[in-house]
């Protein structure tokens, strides 16, 4: 399943790019809007599947899941996929260098998220009969979502002009085998790759239930850990081969719009079908998960991210893998 989403989001970066130039839009459109959401899709059906074909017996084992994956995808964005980021152009770029997103689209997907996640944080400490405090939060994080995506699409006019227009490398990959590079062809490949982002996620729920089971550890604990690593695959290698070829600002899109993606539409799913009980194990992470997008915030300058500022989020991540698995 790891083999598919790594060939599946080349596939899609790939197709993404020429789809963006075909447009005329803006990287931090393509990135934050297209890519994130694209690429979300194995955590959003991850969730989605395990928490609505649990039955009796396993209901309480896939909500589980479906917390894990939920609150699991956003602190791997923010830490784990960050550094490996960082990390891939450390040579080149050394510890004192810097990475340069477009600063005003960084800035606003972090300004969202951290509000959002700030609210699906605070409806944990809200009673599950409590049916309509917890629909008004859902509904108030969807908005959240809404008003980010008009935000995005409103500046990615003045950004074209201003030279952050989106430029594809290279020939579309359905292009070798005889087809036009056109709108077509385009969504086809972009359809190629989502069903193979959609298969490999569902495919492991059933493996996180199996290992669950085998290893006697819990499939909150274990879905917190591992599904994200592998359904955060496509954005991690995605923005790996974005940032090599020096597009920091879809490098970065890619990661913190699928935070916004994952920080609203996602929570407000788990507020109305899942207890979203303060457990320490989710506490833990969502704490660490907003250090690490609070600090990516403050160390935003005009001349970009200091490299070592970011290998940081790496070492919360560390520190979230400690506290949690020493309890």
């Amino acid at each position: 399943m790891l083999v598919i989403i790594l060939i599946a989001a080349e596939l899609f970066t790939n197709a993404l790019e020429h789809l963006g130039e075909r447009l005329k839009i803006s990287e931090g459109v393509t990135g934050s809007l297209f890519a994130a959401v694209g690429t979300a899709l194995p955590e959003t059906t991850v969730p989605l599947l395990a928490i609505l074909s649990g039955d009796h017996a396993t209901g309480t084992v896939n909500e589980e899941i479906g917390v894990g994956a939920i609150l699991g995808a956003p602190l791997m964005l923010a830490t784990l996929s960050t550094f490996l980021m960082t990390l891939a152009v450390f040579r080149e770029r050394k510890v004192s260098g810097r990475i340069r997103p477009e600063r005003s689209g960084f800035e606003r997907d972090l300004n969202f998220f951290i509000c959002a996640f700030v609210l699906a944080a605070a409806a944990m400490f809200v009673p599950h009969h409590n049916t309509l405090v917890r629909a008004l939060i859902s509904l108030a994080l969807v908005g959240v979502y809404v008003a980010y995506v008009a935000s995005t699409l409103r500046a990615s006019e003045s950004l074209v002009d201003a030279g952050h227009g989106t430029e594809a490398e290279g020939h579309m990959f359905l292009a070798r085998f005889g087809l036009p590079t056109n709108l077509a062809t385009i969504v086809l490949q972009l359809a190629l790759a989502v069903v193979l982002l959609v298969g490999g996620a569902k495919g492991f729920i059933h493996g996180v239930e199996g290992v669950s089971k085998a290893l006697g550890v819990s499939a909150l604990l274990l879905s917190l850990l591992i599904i994200p690593i592998a359904t955060e695959l496509p954005e991690k290698v995605n923005s790996i081969l974005w940032i090599r070829r020096g597009k920091d600002t879809l490098a970065f899109g890619n990661i913190t719009g699928a935070m916004v993606f994952q920080g609203t539409l996602l929570p407000a799913i788990g507020i109305m079908l899942t207890p979203w009980a303060p457990r320490i194990e989710v506490l833990t992470g969502v704490t660490i998960t907003l250090i690490a997008a609070i600090w990516m915030r403050l160390n935003s300058h005009k001349d970009g991210v200091r490299v070592w500022a970011l290998l940081i989020n790496g070492g919360l991540y560390a520190a979230y893998l400690l506290i949690t698995l020493s309890r």
